[in-house]
């Protein structure tokens, strides 16, 4: 049975492969997310094995500024994640708005290793754009993938997001199959200022 893999060391297996993500930390406390933020914006998710859908559950605070709004949004979500137990609570440097995309894996039966690519966030289960591929992938069927996608002109909007998504996309599928990984998820992926930010992760091995 696959097993999720703990955030931090999906965080670490990310940066190995050169996958860009955002700066997190666990925090114990309040005064430990105050540190953390140094006086920027910063985001409070509790983690859990037992909540798939993080948002949906309340355990997601956004663009937190301040001592105040940081202790309140941290002491809710203890609350919110009580029937979660165990949980962690994860602070993370919050990205600025962009195009939200969806980068997955799974290991199917007949087929093996598959590499997944659509538009993100809430709009995976709205619109269900998205892409499928046999690893391992080439280049020319990374470039595929994103042409295969309805929402193409509003992903990649020039050149330099198309490369982004297309060096993405070789660096998963390769992730994918050096390593033994039953599920992954990458969503969303911000897409913003020439470059990205992987802002959540999911790896079941």
């Amino acid at each position: 049975m696959a097993e999720l893999v703990e955030y931090m060391g999906a965080y670490k297996l990310m940066k190995k492969y050169g996958i860009r993500t955002v700066q997190s930390a666990y925090v114990s406390n309040a005064e430990q997310a105050i540190k953390f933020a140094g006086g920027k914006p910063i985001v409070l998710k509790a983690i859990s094995g037992k909540a798939l859908h993080k948002t949906k559950s309340g355990l997601v605070a956004l663009n937190l500024t301040g001592e105040r709004s940081i202790s309140s949004a941290y002491a809710s979500l203890v609350r919110a994640a009580e029937k979660y137990k165990p949980y962690k609570i994860l602070a993370q440097r919050m990205v600025g708005s962009g195009v939200e995309v969806i980068i997955g894996g799974r290991e199917d039966a007949q087929f093996g290793k598959l590499i997944l690519f659509g538009l993100g966030g809430i709009y995976v289960e709205v619109f269900k754009d998205i892409s499928i591929r046999v690893c391992p992938i080439r280049k020319s069927d990374a470039k595929s993938m994103l042409d295969d996608l309805k929402s193409k002109g509003m992903i990649a909007k020039d050149e330099k997001s198309a490369a982004i998504i297309e060096g993405l996309l070789l660096k998963t599928s390769r992730m994918l199959l050096e390593n033994d990984i039953k599920e992954l998820d990458l969503n969303p992926i911000i897409l913003h200022d020439g470059t990205y930010d992987a802002v959540d992760l999911r790896v079941l091995k």
